[in-house]
């Protein structure tokens, strides 16, 4: 068995939970509320920032041009691809520039980033892969489900964002990345797979609690 079909495995469990969070379901289904999904926009916009820095890390980690030139590949789709979506939504919803430039990030979304940053710049290349892995393998995943939910695809705000997140271009990123993961665990030792999968565990669960996040529309409990 490949060690992303047993990592899959094991946190299927919480995996599903993402992908049923009323957020999620309520793009696939239009009925969300566009203010929640106006905070979300703004907040995955900050993530997506650290993110990206996620991918230069890997290229700095990587041993082989290859390896070196995906990532900058992948940084690449993600400040110009991923957060042009983002931009475009910004207009959408009147989100100046200057909006933009002057959002703090949730404690969710600073936690999450600052793990993933953490185990990226202190760990192995393996474990900035099983970092940054459930986003992009979740967002890719719940894009394909949303996309077969009648009418989703053409909804007049969360379309796009369930044709990006679904589409073939997304899904061959996401791969690389899987196989990469696969690749870097082929022959460690089981206690090494296990701290793994521990990573994997923990962005997985930050996944969920971003979508939470977004659907409270959470901030410092002690700015209320």
């Amino acid at each position: 068995m490949l060690f992303s079909e047993r990592i899959y495995e094991k946190t299927q469990p919480i995996w599903r939970k993402n992908h049923a969070h009323p957020f999620v379901q309520g793009m696939g289904a239009g009925s969300l509320d566009p203010k929640k999904f106006r905070f979300y926009m703004i907040q995955d916009y900050l993530y997506l920032i650290d993110y990206a820095k996620l991918f230069a890390l890997g290229a700095v980690k990587a041993t082989d041009i290859e390896t070196m030139g995906k990532f900058a590949r992948l940084l690449d789709s993600t400040l110009n691809e991923e957060m042009s979506l983002h931009r475009k939504y910004a207009e959408k919803f009147q989100i100046s520039q200057e909006e933009l430039e002057r959002a703090k990030p949730s404690p969710i979304t600073l936690a999450y980033t600052h793990y993933m940053l953490h185990i990226a710049q202190n760990g192995t290349l393996a474990e900035l892969v099983s970092a940054l892995l459930p986003c992009m393998w979740s967002y890719w995943e719940i894009g394909k489900e949303l996309s077969l939910m009648p009418g989703a695809t053409d909804h007049d705000l969360y379309g796009e964002w369930i044709k990006m997140y679904g589409s073939e271009e997304f899904g061959e990123l996401a791969q690389w990345c899987i196989d990469l993961f696969n690749e870097l665990t082929l022959g460690k030792h089981e206690a090494e797979l296990q701290k793994l999968e521990e990573i994997f565990l923990n962005t997985t669960r930050y996944e969920y609690m971003f979508w939470d996040m977004a659907l409270n529309e959470e901030m410092w409990p002690t700015d209320e």
